[in-house]
């Protein structure tokens, strides 16, 4: 079935393209069909599924520390809130806690699922460990190399990928392209200013290979 997301402001992620008032995606199974302003892809596909979100439209955003998060914190499951709160646990409070694999293995996919909520639909790899590499293969996420420049790596990891960046390319692995994989995420921002000030805890939907992975409330 074909879905056309559309928002306030598309932004592409071509730095050769303008933003795209209006703009929406038209996403074909995994890939993306069309891209252009809301009512010339509606008019082009009639009977495709329209999803409209508030604010802007991206590419779907790139984790850096993805391997740091997975394996160096430990992300509580719900029922363990009372006990150690729902933040990321590291450091000591990392090495006081009990993990066999099981354990660790929810941890991981929740991990994982925490950056879908930042509109994450790709993590800088590369995975050698078995429980990592096998949950981050099932989740569909994208493995993309982790090169940076010397010391960004070292920076203290953060799930909003806007925590290390200055501008949506910092933050993104590619743009969005007619016949590329259809990753992308929407942010109730008015625009890619308000976007880098504001971090990516503002997207409310996050599209992995055109499936519609995280919605906010």
């Amino acid at each position: 079935m074909l879905t056309i997301h559309a928002a306030g402001l598309l932004l592409t992620g071509d730095p050769a393209a303008a933003p795209v008032p209006g703009g929406a995606v038209l996403v074909d199974g995994g890939a993306v069909a069309a891209l252009g302003p809301l009512d010339e892809v509606t008019a082009a596909y009639p009977g495709a599924r329209v999803r409209r979100w508030p604010g802007v439209l991206t590419p779907g955003l790139r984790q850096w520390h993805a391997l740091w998060l997975l394996t160096r914190a430990y992300h509580p499951d719900p029922r363990e809130y009372d006990e150690l709160g729902d933040r990321p646990l590291t450091g000591d409070c990392l090495a006081a806690l009990d993990l066999p694999e099981t354990r660790r293995s929810g941890s991981v996919r929740r991990g994982l699922q925490r950056m879908l909520r930042y509109g994450t639909t790709a993590v800088g790899g590369p995975f050698r460990d078995t429980v990592v590499r096998t949950a981050v293969a099932r989740s569909g996420l994208r493995e993309v190399p982790a090169t940076l420049a010397p010391g960004v790596l070292d920076d203290l990891p953060n799930l909003d990928p806007f925590h290390h960046a200055a501008a949506l390319a910092d933050a993104i692995p590619a743009p969005l392209t007619v016949g590329g994989r259809a990753d992308l995420a929407a942010f109730d921002v008015p625009d890619e200013a308000g976007l880098v000030a504001a971090g990516a805890g503002t997207c409310v939907a996050t599209v992995l290979a055109g499936r519609l992975v995280y919605r906010g409330a």
